[in-house]
């Protein structure tokens, strides 16, 4: 009898914890935390692409080496910020996509100064690069997209009753996301 009243306690356990959502919070937690890799993924491609674009343009414009310098240093500091996917916080991402933004405003600094050398836009190489990098940028994009929506996902589940309870037992925690630069609202002036 008392094997009885344990196993039918013990099932009552196991049950009432199965609909408490934990376990889709574990499993919409690990999608952020792959949404996350992706996003590492298509960063560190650009990272990679930037010694070629680099070695590139120096062959060919050498007078551009202020540029050049800066985004070699904007790379190496972009490349040494990391965030632990366990700790997806607003401040971490913010960090993050601060070396990040600065990353691709020395490549969009050095892309602009290329524009003095005809014979490096000619170059094949160059525009294979250039291609490359460009397609990259899209990636990120869809990346962070991504990982933004998985993340509003987990935040609601985690923040949305009864879960909310059950998630501050668990230590699940809101995610940070991704934001739009600061003056990207603004359109940017062109002249000729």
């Amino acid at each position: 009898m008392k094997r009885l009243v344990i196993a039918i306690v013990g099932l009552f356990t196991a049950l009432s914890f199965s609909s408490c959502g934990y376990n889709t919070m574990v499993s919409k937690d690990e999608n952020v935390k792959g949404k996350w890799a992706q996003v590492e993924n298509a960063y560190q491609r650009r990272a990679d692409l930037i010694p070629n674009l680099v070695a590139t343009v120096k062959g060919a414009a050498e007078h551009e080496e202020g540029t050049l310098t800066a985004v070699v240093e904007a790379r190496a500091k972009a490349t040494s910020v990391t965030v632990d996917p366990s700790n997806l916080s607003e401040e971490a991402i913010a960090n993050y996509q601060q070396t990040q933004d600065a990353l691709s405003q020395s490549i969009g600094r050095l892309l602009v100064s290329v524009e003095a050398y005809p014979d490096l836009k000619a170059n094949s190489n160059f525009q294979e690069l250039q291609v490359q990098l460009e397609g990259t940028e899209n990636r990120i994009s869809v990346e962070r997209r991504s990982y933004n929506e998985a993340v509003q996902d987990y935040n609601t589940t985690v923040r949305s009753f009864p879960n909310n309870i059950m998630a501050g037992i668990f230590g699940f925690k809101p995610k940070g996301t991704f934001k739009a630069a600061e003056g990207s609202d603004k359109a940017p002036t062109v002249e000729f």
